[in-house]
């Protein structure tokens, strides 16, 4: 594993709609190994390689992170702000954060100590409406290099954990990793069908990205990578689980938005079993993927499905996923690209 590669994905900054950062970084990862690299009005990067046939496959990996936007800035330099994307707000408590202005500056999220809350307030449910953004600085400092519309994101660094990884926004820069890899593993083969390698954003605030993407290339075969949930830990259930960690990637059947076509799903799982990939079938009746606006945002519908890689403490201020899924999902994602005509 490439973790140096993925430890930079996994710590630069890209909160959905301000993805300049991680977008630039992926360009300079892939630009040598594919036939073009594109962008397009909205940011969504595109790399393609063309194919023996003119059938089109698209795979698509959402390169933002949840994260925050300054709505305010009050007279004593205090921040408050609005999510992108979805947040568990019991996780924010004196949690570090970026704020991305004129320059990048370290704040910390803080909110009323318990020492002086009522009883009431200490059995209030926390919102995000209870925290501001301690920068350390005056008023008049911060609005030397901080406005309205700045984007956060969360300051956190990524580690080998065991056999695992953990760090912030691996939802979805570990898929973003897998992508890369798979690109540079398939460089120096032909490629069945023209292939579209997209890294889409602000998917983290409704998919946006993926369904500008999806009508501009109009792909055949459509492939989501995304982060799914591995809920094997203490005081779960089996049927809770959807995932575990370290027993292969999971291939979708569904999830709240989208169920995958029938036959792609057993191709994929046919293509793991012929190359022995272990994999997990995947059925999350909450939440959702690109996989959905891949499916539909294309004349006549495309052949959907996605590889799915199961990760724990999702959507909170650090994730981990296993290496041995991460390794197995490169492996099952190159070999369905490698062998999609014989769907």
């Amino acid at each position: 594993m490439n973790f140096k590669l993925l430890k930079s994905l996994s710590e630069v900054a890209g909160p959905s709609g301000f993805e300049t950062r991680i977008r630039e970084m992926i360009i300079n990862e892939i630009k040598a190994d594919v036939d073009s690299v594109t962008t397009d009005n909205m940011g969504n990067l595109v790399a393609f390689r063309k194919g023996k046939s003119d059938k089109k496959l698209m795979i698509a990996a959402h390169m933002d992170e949840i994260g925050f936007i300054v709505t305010h800035i009050d007279d004593n330099g205090f921040l408050k702000f609005a999510t992108l994307g979805g947040f568990d707000p019991k996780t924010l408590t004196a949690q570090r954060v970026i704020v991305h202005g004129k320059k990048d500056v370290i704040g910390v999220m803080g909110a009323k100590p318990i020492h002086v809350m009522t009883p009431e307030e200490r059995d209030k449910k926390v919102t995000v409406k209870d925290f501001f953004i301690d920068l350390g600085m005056t008023k008049q400092e911060v609005d030397e290099i901080i406005e309205v519309g700045t984007p956060i994101s969360r300051e956190r660094e990524c580690i080998e954990m065991g056999s695992c990884i953990n760090g912030k926004s691996l939802d979805n820069r570990i898929a973003v990793y897998i992508l890369i890899e798979t690109i540079k593993q398939l460089k120096n083969k032909e490629l069945p069908f023209d292939t579209y390698f997209t890294f889409t954003v602000q998917e983290e605030v409704g998919l946006r990205g993926a369904q500008v993407a999806a009508l501009n290339i109009q792909p055949d075969y459509a492939i989501a990578l995304d982060t799914t949930i591995a809920y094997d830990v203490p005081g779960s259930c089996p049927q809770e689980q959807i995932t575990k960690l370290g027993e292969g990637p999971g291939i979708k059947i569904m999830d709240s938005s989208v169920i995958c076509h029938a036959g792609f799903v057993a191709f994929m799982k046919s293509v793991a079993q012929k190359n022995n990939i272990p994999f997990q079938a995947e059925i999350m009746q909450g939440g959702g993927t690109d996989t959905s606006m891949l499916q539909k945002m294309v004349a006549g519908g495309a052949i959907a499905g996605a590889v799915s890689i199961p990760t724990r403490h999702l959507h909170q201020v650090i994730e981990s996923v296993h290496k041995d899924d991460v390794e197995n999902s490169i492996r099952l994602l190159s070999c369905i690209t490698d062998s999609i005509d014989t769907i």
